[in-house]
């Protein structure tokens, strides 16, 4: 069994992905800026909590805690969505560039980070949104979240570029519209339901499909 490390471990899908991993035996690294009582109940996972990944010294805290710790599986799970309006904009730039930091600039940032403890045959996935996707747009609005996630996409790709030559593959994976806090526990699929999709498309990623925008169902995205 191998050793996964997901952001935002302590809620929502970060928390699912964190508790199904441990039950299939890996060990599981919990990263997160505050634990929660679900995830201190879990048995056999690692937790690192006081770890604010939109901060130089969270990020090499993080850097620092797993020095010379193999990691086979690297998920990017951490998200933020705060709601903008485009009359709001000038109002709104601080939240822009919140989100910003943490859906796209933090998984570039922990990526490389921990880049010395991924080898061949490690993988890194980004948990985006459909909503970064510039084809499947047809509502507008949420500008912010949209903007961020369409960064993180683009990022992506050129992650998995960078590091092909590595032998590490590179996932783009929507989970769909999940019943968690961030949407105000309105969706279509719970969290549970997602991680479990989520990790079997973790577990078919290769190099074959490196850099691919996928939905947990399997069903590829347009850009």
């Amino acid at each position: 069994m191998g050793t996964v490390v997901i952001t935002g471990a302590n809620r929502g899908i970060g928390f699912e992905l964190t508790k199904q991993w441990a039950l299939a035996g890996h060990r599981v690294i919990a990263v997160c800026r505050n634990t929660s009582a679900a995830l201190d109940a879990l048995a056999d996972v690692d937790i690192e909590s006081g770890i604010d990944i939109t901060q130089a010294d969270g990020i090499q805290a993080l850097s620092d805690r797993l020095s010379g710790q193999p990691v086979d599986i690297l998920i990017n799970n951490a998200g933020l969505l705060i709601g903008t309006q485009f009359d709001q904009l000038e109002d709104e730039l601080a939240v822009y560039r919140q989100q910003f930091e943490v859906n796209t600039l933090a998984p570039l940032r922990v990526t490389r980070a921990l880049l010395a403890n991924l080898s061949e045959g490690s993988k890194v996935i980004i948990v985006t949104s459909r909503m970064g996707s510039i084809a499947d747009n047809t509502s507008g609005g949420q500008f912010a979240y949209r903007i961020s996630k369409a960064g993180v996409n683009s990022a992506g790709v050129s992650l998995a570029h960078e590091l092909a030559p590595r032998g590490i593959a590179v996932g783009l994976l929507h989970p769909g519209y999940v019943r968690t806090g961030m949407t105000k526990h309105t969706g279509h699929i719970d969290p549970d339901a997602a991680a479990a999709q989520l990790i079997e498309r973790i577990n078919a990623l290769d190099l074959s499909t490196t850099g691919s925008f996928v939905h947990a169902n399997g069903e590829p995205l347009p850009w």
